[in-house]
């Protein structure tokens, strides 16, 4: 499960530069040419960061950071703000609208991207992890291999992907249609119940030994991954 970025950029050029570079380092990437795209994309599927750019047409920069820090579910949401603005009164704006961090075009290619690593080390340290524990749960993603205290459990690819998934975003409330676009794919039809098929049996998998329940369901909303808590 690569973490997913979110650029939002209306210079085709810059677009097309960033969205090579961070495909090539390994990131899942998804493109806006302008606010109200980038605004859509990011309700259609939550980012794990946000590259924004400051200038844009019919919604700025700065009004879309403002509107993602109003969503619940984009409050959290890294953001790295673009810009040819480099005057430190327009930094420290940018910094107050809600990004966390601020470039100046022309920007450094390898430096952008140890920023992002920087800031999802800090944020979301499992989004880099190939080994994720939480409690008695643990993930081995290049090996494929679950265990749940010494017992291994067995999945199958889609369970596998889900529990993923979830231990990379643990607390974080996903609807049936959010786990469709992260874990099958946006370009796959599934029906939004085939995500309740495959949420329970990888909660009997879960419990095959005795464990407590680790997937809460949230009425009208989805599923959650919470470890700590149980059932």
């Amino acid at each position: 499960m690569k973490p997913y970025v979110l650029i939002i950029e209306d210079e085709d050029a810059i677009l097309t530069l960033l969205q090579y570079n961070f495909e090539k380092e390994g990131y899942d990437v998804g493109i806006a040419e302008d606010g109200e795209m980038g605004l859509v994309a990011a309700s259609e599927r939550t980012p794990d960061l946000i590259v924004l750019d400051w200038m844009m047409p019919k919604l700025s920069g700065v009004e879309v950071c403002r509107r993602l820090r109003r969503k619940p579910e984009t409050r959290a949401t890294p953001i790295i703000m673009l810009t040819a603005r480099g005057e430190e009164t327009d930094k420290i704006s940018g910094l107050d609208y809600g990004a966390d961090d601020y470039m100046v075009k022309p920007f450094s290619m390898p430096e952008l991207l140890a920023r992002v690593r920087a800031i999802l080390r800090r944020t979301s340290p499992s989004l880099l992890e190939e080994v994720i524990r939480h409690g008695d749960l643990e993930i081995d993603v290049s090996a494929f291999r679950v265990k749940r205290g010494e017992t291994e459990i067995h999945l199958g690819p889609t369970e596998f992907r889900l529990l993923e998934h979830f231990m990379r975003h643990t607390g974080r409330v996903f609807s049936r249609e959010q786990l469709l676009d992260n874990v099958w794919g946006r370009d796959i039809y599934v029906e939004a119940r085939t995500v309740d098929v495959h949420i329970g049996r990888l909660r009997k998998a879960l419990k095959s030994n005795g464990g407590k329940d680790l997937i809460r369901t949230v009425r009208s909303a989805g599923y959650a991954f919470e470890p700590k808590s149980g059932n």
